[in-house]
């Protein structure tokens, strides 16, 4: 195992929770600001669209959500079946319908109608312009994002602050990159290559 990855994604993980920390007093603004920064060709013909419950740091998705499902997508949210495997997605109606899955965190619950997403708004502590993603260091995102791309095509859209930009995000073989990044700032398609 190499453990020079692990090492700079701790680091830079340990950092990130703190940028991100600081910038939670801007995160209602900024949340609003990247939904309108969103191009609606994003979504426009997309039958399902996921999303998540932010944490109280992170980027909210809510305002991009209420713009997706104005359009007619079908809005589904993650949950943790199990540790170790691929998130799945279910439908969610009221947000007091939430129960904790399998990691504690507010989900859907095992009832609730499952559905595949063609477009996928994922949480990030870190991202660079070639698509890289640093999460939380679950492996849940990576591992479901390699399930839905190895099923058909899926769009992956980073939601987070302009400032969790990083020159080079450190990644390991089982990183899946991203194809698109939405900040308060700007939408910025990763070249694919």
């Amino acid at each position: 195992m190499d453990t020079v990855p692990y090492a700079a994604k701790a680091q830079l993980r340990r950092q990130m929770r703190l940028t991100r920390l600081a910038l939670a007093t801007e995160r209602e603004a900024a949340s609003r600001e990247a939904a309108e920064r969103a191009p609606s060709a994003l979504w426009m013909g997309v039958r399902v669209v996921a999303g998540y419950l932010a944490m109280p740091d992170e980027m909210d998705p809510a305002p991009l959500l209420d713009r997706v499902a104005a359009d007619g997508a079908v809005l589904v949210l993650p949950a943790v079946v199990a540790r170790g495997e691929p998130l799945v997605f279910r439908r969610a109606v009221a947000t007091c319908d939430l129960r904790p899955d399998a990691a504690g965190i507010p989900a859907p619950p095992p009832g609730a109608p499952e559905a595949t997403p063609d477009l996928v708004i994922a949480p990030l502590l870190a991202f660079d312009r070639a698509g890289a993603r640093l999460g939380q260091g679950g492996g849940y995102y990576d591992r479901t994002l390699r399930a839905l791309r190895a099923s058909g095509h899926v769009m992956v859209v980073g939601l987070a602050f302009a400032a969790q930009e990083v020159e080079r995000a450190p990644t390991g073989p089982l990183d899946e990159r991203l194809d698109a990044i939405l900040t308060e700032r700007a939408y910025i398609e990763v070249e694919k290559g």
